[in-house]
């Protein structure tokens, strides 16, 4: 890909890469304010701007200041400490066993939940619920009745309420539907919202997620913690060997 330039101050050029950096320096709020021609446009004369400032400090040998040779060192002493402690966290790593090995012994946390998929009939009374088992149990199909009879939105999908997992559900539906058999059909449950009778169409078990599906997570996660572990002990070695005086 060929670099384009956008303008020349004092034969310095600024290209159309200097201005993406400068644009993806400015944080994601602040880049809305830039987007579009007239918005870069905006944004490649405030290169300009600061080209013309760093011209007239090459000029006026503003580098050769105290003032800034003291910035300078400022700086200097700032970046140095960031850099060590920048190659210190990128020395870590984490090993495939040291992942397997937390995913052997922390089982429990890829644990996933046992999930059912259920359709229901939602009636106002008992009386009513106790109908339209009467109805099914003559006959009468469970999608059917849920079209004929329900009042909850599901019955155009003949009750179906898909899949879901426990705490999804309010409770007294749920430890019902749990504990029947697949194919079953409840007695009428009262529940806040009235009476219903639940279909459970299929279960299933909870499974624990295979270590390829959670590898980069503990990854992230063990790199966290050997690198704060790193940084500790480092600090605590230096401490050994510089005197520190606080007053």
């Amino acid at each position: 890909m060929s670099i384009k330039v956008l303008a020349k101050v004092n034969n310095r050029e600024i290209t159309d890469q200097d201005l993406n950096q400068f644009f993806q320096t400015l944080g994601q709020q602040v880049q809305g304010q830039f987007q579009g021609e007239q918005g870069m446009a905006r944004l490649l004369d405030e290169l300009i701007y600061q080209e013309l400032f760093y011209a007239e400090a090459v000029d006026t040998k503003l580098e050769e200041t105290e003032s800034f040779k003291l910035e300078l060192e400022k700086m200097k002493e700032s970046l140095l400490k960031q850099y060590n402690i920048k190659n210190l966290v990128e020395s870590v790593t984490v090993e495939n066993d040291e992942i397997k090995h937390f995913y052997e012994q922390n089982g429990h946390y890829f644990e996933g939940q046992a999930e059912v998929q259920a359709s229901h009939i939602l009636v106002d009374t008992e009386e009513q619920a106790t109908e339209i088992l009467a109805e099914i149990n003559g006959g009468l199909s469970f999608a059917d009745a849920a079209m004929k009879h329900s009042k909850c939105p599901s019955n155009q999908q003949g009750g179906d309420l898909g899949s879901f997992s426990r705490g999804q559900m309010v409770p007294e539906f749920e430890e019902a539907v749990f504990a029947m058999a697949v194919n079953e059909i409840s007695s009428p449950v009262k529940t806040q919202f009235g009476y219903h009778l639940i279909l459970k169409t299929d279960e299933k078990a909870a499974e624990k997620q295979p270590l390829e599906a959670v590898s980069a997570q503990i990854g992230h996660q063990l790199l966290i913690q050997k690198q704060n572990a790193a940084y500790i002990s480092k600090v605590d070695a230096l401490k050994q060997q510089y005197k520190i005086e606080k007053f």
